[in-house]
């Protein structure tokens, strides 16, 4: 049966163009019931004889059919095990991916969980259920009607079918339930449908709403703009649209980030803040200039609960310290504040219910781990159970009239301090996908035992007789790369990078692809690393291990004694390494002078040919950066930190480097040359030169003039700044110059010019990632447009579509992002079980001085933290804070940037967080304590 509809359409150029639209309707929809005489059952999952839930309101057997509103908020009861047998309309699903990209994910991976018994009925496609919009009617007017007739064809589905199972419409909007009930259909909210249920009465927590208003409050914030003047304001120029992020030091500030622009907004108070939150897309109106203000310089610490905080009428906080307009007018930045929130990133937060001082409260404050998050106000009824643990809780709505966001408790993860619930928060806060590989990922997988075909074979170069070795960090598993050396008669080297063949195992498209696009790469933690792919992929048939057969990609030059690139070809091979080495077992084999086996004399090697490549990247202005990384040696049983070791560099850690990077650039121009369109490659913008502001004040603190206007110019008064009396000042100045850092990300080469490609950090004109496919997804593409380019593979269509590629570029660089931060504090967390039974005092470094404190880097641990200073009753020291010598002066003692100190560490247990590092500042002597 079809449908057809002809309406004008404008084109972009301000033409007119008619366009029919077709609709197909079927009479074949089945309802999805097991038993259903009249319908098709083998797909069916509703078993009418399954009563879903004990409940007041539903005694009988009954399936629920959620709205799009239902759907939308309260997704984190629909998610739950006692939620069962429900129908999920097309017209809904619709809706809420339309709505929300991340709901709608979340609904899609209940509906394909089979112990749900969620089933999807396609109401626009049943002749029955299908309807057309009326001349005056709204879209979500026509929706809510198609919501009503499909629910009402069910009722009578079950009864023509003789079933004795109710049908209940579960909507919160109180026009579509009004005539839901004039249709005579079962229909009630989803308060109502909670609060009946006699054996699920945790739900109750769960549920999303507003908090009732109260009268008694004050207004506090500013009411923002209708969404259509707005749209209409950014337009014309009147508002700017940005994202809201908060300030990490002061939560009393923040600034909006607009898209090409370098400068962002700053936004000074919470009244300016208005209600947005990290993330939030926001539109700003611009202060006059004489308005504009810089950041106060103060560090706004962890404060314990106190009554107020979980008083209704209380008023926002005043901020630490007023200052003068007249002290921010020098350096002001451009201002404005938040009029409108144009979409809100809300998510789930990890973090802890702080207590009460009223015995009988059902409201409660939540303390985010995310200290941008402002806390979260909850109804609970079983706070005695929450108190002293991780929870998770999501945001409903914040009203102008309220110091705080509504919102509701998710879910329980386990106690404070407990080692694996606070793993488990680190990495819900980074959005890292940690759970179990599902049975269809599984079912992806190669059977074993897994030997090379002779078909495999014939179309690959057989490598096996080179010399090829792998060097990597001890304890690795997941061996990505291998290299080799022999010396040609010309005098030149042939030299070759052999790089796993994930891309053999994972093709496009499968349940494993899907799930290793989606993960996006390895992270690794302190403890353990979350693999993008299975482990039989990661740490063994893809894993290029010594003396085991494997297949390779294989990148190889011919190359001069200088290391000058004479010629370059790629080939799918099979190679047979003959070593895995740690870097340290490689150093000691290359200078081992007695030793001239052939691995030895490829070492060597490789060795001179990786310094010739650095110094020519050096030359040409490539940076070498610092920062402090530690890793811990950790109790194969308990998974605590035994030892605490700082990453110790030798000359083989650049051997390996260079050539990858040297691979890295040579697949590049390959791709570019043959997809010009679609390549995937990796850039690191040039910083805008105000990010170096920072830099070049403290610099100068100590009469060291740097050069920022490139970064040949950077690298080369880098390496000449340094100071006799502090040999560790340069590596802090590089620590300095890693934070003025622009982010490098992946792109689609058909998105910008190729001036734009370039990667700032390593100074070459065109980069990408070839060389750890089994850690990386982008790896695995720039394997397939590789293979296609040398004929060894077959294009699809998403890889050829640059829109394609730049929105999984955009994913890619989301996921490797929130990887680093994941592994960072995986870092903090296990130095604070490392320290919790030790006090050590150790030399640190000052890196910031703020108002109210200074920020000290510990280089033997790794540690940086925040160090207020106070005196011995808490009150504030009256410091005088040298804003142009990054100064702070009290009596006889000066704190500078880059001084040295000595400082205790200490771990500190609260019963209400749990522990955390504290540092005391011993010499100079000053009262002080850290966050």
């Amino acid at each position: 049966m079809l449908k057809s509809r002809t309406f004008v359409k404008k084109t972009r150029k301000g033409g007119v163009v008619k366009v029919v639209q077709e609709h197909y309707l079927r009479d074949d929809v089945w309802c999805g019931v097991i038993g259903c005489s009249s319908c098709n059952t083998t797909q069916a999952v509703l078993d009418p004889q399954c009563l879903n839930v004990q409940s007041n309101l539903c005694p009988k057997s009954h399936f629920i059919i959620p709205d799009t509103n239902v759907v939308c908020k309260q997704i984190d009861i629909l998610e739950e095990n006692c939620i069962k047998h429900a129908i999920f309309l097309q017209t809904v699903l619709q809706e809420v991916k339309h709505l929300s990209a991340s709901t709608y994910r979340r609904i899609r991976d209940a509906i394909a969980n089979p112990e749900k018994k969620f089933y999807v009925f396609s109401n626009e496609h049943h002749k029955k259920t299908y309807i057309e919009r009326g001349k005056d009617e709204s879209p979500n007017d026509r929706n809510d009607r198609a919501i009503r007739v499909a629910a009402k064809w069910y009722q009578k589905h079950m009864q023509d079918n003789c079933f004795q199972t109710d049908i209940v419409l579960l909507t919160n909007d109180v026009e579509n339930k009004e005539k839901a009930v004039q249709d005579n259909l079962t229909t009630y909210t989803m308060y109502e449908y909670v609060m009946a249920l006699t054996d699920s009465p945790e739900l109750m927590d769960k549920l999303s709403g507003d908090f009732e208003d109260d009268e008694k409050n004050q207004i506090v914030f500013a009411e923002y703009l209708p969404l259509s003047k707005i749209q209409s304001a950014i337009k014309a120029g009147r508002l700017i649209q940005g994202t809201f992020q908060s300030s990490r030091d002061n939560y009393k500030e923040g600034f909006v980030r607009v898209h090409g622009e370098e400068q962002d907004i700053f936004i000074k108070d919470l009244d300016s803040i208005n209600r947005a939150i990290q993330d939030d897309v926001v539109a700003v109106e611009m202060l006059p200039k004489q308005e504009w203000t810089k950041p106060s310089g103060l560090v706004c610490r962890d404060v314990e609960n106190n009554e107020n905080d979980n008083a209704e009428t209380a008023g926002l906080e005043n901020t630490a310290r007023e200052e003068k307009l007249e002290n921010y007018i020098a350096d002001a930045l451009p201002s404005g504040k938040v009029v409108g929130i144009i979409k809100r990133n809300w998510r789930p937060y990890c973090g802890i219910l702080l207590p009460n001082p009223n015995p009988n409260a059902r409201r409660f404050l939540f303390r985010a781990a995310d200290r941008r998050i402002p806390r979260i106000r909850i109804l609970t009824r079983q706070s005695s159970n929450l108190l002293g643990q991780r929870i998770i809780v999501s945001v409903d709505a914040w009203q102008r009239k309220r110091r705080y966001p509504e919102g509701h408790f998710v879910r329980r993860l386990g106690p404070i301090g407990d080692k694996e619930t606070e793993s488990e928060v680190l990495l819900i806060e980074h959005n890292v996908p940690y759970q179990q590989f599902s049975q269809a990922v599984l079912n992806d997988l190669p059977t074993l035992p897994w030997e090379i075909t002779d078909d495999d074979a014939k179309q690959r170069e057989d490598l096996r007789h080179l010399t090829i070795c792998s060097i990597d960090p001890p304890g690795c598993t997941d061996i990505d790369d291998a290299l080799h050396l022999t010396a040609l008669e010309n005098g030149n080297y042939e030299v070759g990078v052999h790089i796993a063949d994930v891309s053999h195992f994972i093709r496009p498209g499968t349940a494993i692809d899907i799930e290793a696009a989606n993960r996006g790469t390895t992270v690794y933690l302190a403890e353990k690393r979350i693999d993008m792919v299975p482990e039989l992929l990661s740490s063994n048939l893809c894993s290029l291990r010594s003396n085991v057969d494997r297949f390779a990609f294989s990148c190889i030059w011919e190359l001069s004694p200088d290391a000058d690139v004479i010629a370059a070809r790629f080939t799918k091979s099979i190679i047979k390494s003959q070593a895995a080495f740690t870097y340290a077992e490689a150093q000691l084999i290359i200078d081992d002078k007695q030793r001239n086996d052939d691995i030895a004399i490829s070492l060597r090697s490789l060795n001179v040919l990786a310094q010739a490549l650095n110094k020519k990247r050096l030359d040409q202005g490539a940076l070498s950066l610092a920062s402090p990384e530690i890793r811990f040696q950790v109790d194969s049983e308990t998974h605590d930190p035994l030892e605490l070791v700082k990453k110790e560099l030798r000359e083989t850690n650049s051997l390996v480097e260079e050539f990858m990077l040297l691979a890295n650039i040579t697949v590049a121009e390959r791709i570019y040359e043959i997809f010009p369109q679609c390549a995937l490659l990796r850039r690191h913008p040039s910083p805008p030169l105000s990010n170096f502001d920072i830099l070049l004040k403290s610099a100068a603190v100590k009469n060291i003039q740097l050069q920022v206007d490139s970064a040949k110019m950077l690298s080369t008064s880098l390496a000449q700044a340094d100071l006799q009396d502090n040999p560790y000042f340069n590596t802090l100045l590089r620590i300095l110059v890693t934070r003025c850092m622009m982010q490098a990300v992946y792109f689609c080469s058909g998105t910008l010019a190729y001036q734009d490609y370039c990667h700032y950090g390593l100074a070459t004109p065109i980069y990408t990632h070839f060389t750890s496919p089994i850690r990386r997804y982008s790896d695995i593409i720039v394997h397939r447009l590789l293979a296609i380019s040398i004929g060894a593979d077959k294009t699809y269509p998403d890889l050829m579509k640059k829109d394609k590629v730049q929105e999984l570029c955009n994913h890619l660089n989301f996921r490797h992002k929130m990887a680093q931060y994941a592994q960072r504090s995986s870092v903090s967390l296990y130095a604070q079980l490392f320290f919790r039974n030790r006090v050590t005092k150790e030399e640190g470094y000052i890196l910031f001085v703020r108002k109210n404190a200074i920020q000290v880097l510990i280089p033997k641990y790794g540690i940086e933290n925040t160090i207020f200073l106070r005196s011995a009753d808490g009150s504030e020291l009256p410091f005088i804070h040298d804003e142009q010598n990054l100064s702070l002066t009290y009596q006889d003692i000066t704190l500078q940037v880059f001084d040295r100190v000595l400082v205790e560490i200490a771990v500190e247990h609260n019963e209400i967080q749990g522990s955390k590092i504290r540092l005391q500042l011993l010499e100079p002597q000053v009262c002080s304590f850290s966050v």
